[in-house]
């Protein structure tokens, strides 16, 4: 599976760019994302978000408005990025340009996304309506801000709980198995064995 990453924003944020059989997936849109679509001459067919802490969904409306592609996310995410008050009711000064998700992800075993099928793991604790989706064909795992190399996703932001998360990603993440890769929203890729064997917040 061709994938590629881009790392943008002051928090250094990943997403994934996955080419599916029938046609490009971005999974987040941190700043700078949209810019580095265009650089690479690549038009997305849909936008998927793991969550919607707002280092992940800055470029959400640009890459909408400019490549037409659907947008997908958690019920939850949708009043991340559609209501503009939203984090300023967190003391959050942040400026968002709205916009409507085209369809919601929730936990399910399998699903196809443009030909792709991938399971959908919904991990909560770090941000309501967190997702990850697993390639089993592929062993990889886009967690978005869930798991680390060497650490885990916050727990005491809005709408955090550090024990919902550590309990999702040892009952949820860990039986997937010890080879898959995890591409983390932030930081380098990792293996699930290596983080069961010696990540300190869940060993």
């Amino acid at each position: 599976m061709t994938c590629e990453t881009f790392c943008g924003g002051i928090f250094e944020t990943n997403c994934y760019l996955v080419k599916a059989p029938e046609g490009w997936i971005l999974f987040d849109a941190p700043d700078g994302a949209c810019d580095w679509l265009i650089s690479r001459n690549v038009n997305p067919k849909l936008l998927l978000l793991t969550h919607g802490h707002f280092d992940h969904i800055p470029d959400v409306a640009k890459i909408k408005h400019r490549f037409g592609c659907q947008i997908g996310c958690h019920p939850l995410t949708a009043p991340m990025i559609s209501d503009p008050e939203f984090f300023r009711g967190f003391e959050f000064q942040l400026e968002i340009e709205p916009v409507e998700p085209d369809f919601f992800v929730e936990e399910t075993l399998a699903r196809r996304f443009l030909g792709l099928e991938l399971q959908v793991l919904e991990v909560p604790g770090h941000c309501p309506g967190s997702l990850c989706f697993f390639s089993r064909q592929n062993q990889l795992l886009i967690g978005g801000d869930v798991l680390f190399a060497g650490s885990v996703g916050r727990g005491d932001l809005p709408g955090g709980d550090i024990d919902l998360l550590l309990e999702g990603i040892r009952k949820k993440l860990f039986p997937l198995g010890d080879d898959v890769t995890v591409l983390a929203g932030h930081g380098p890729p990792t293996k699930i064995g290596t983080e069961r064997r010696t990540n300190p917040f869940v060993r």
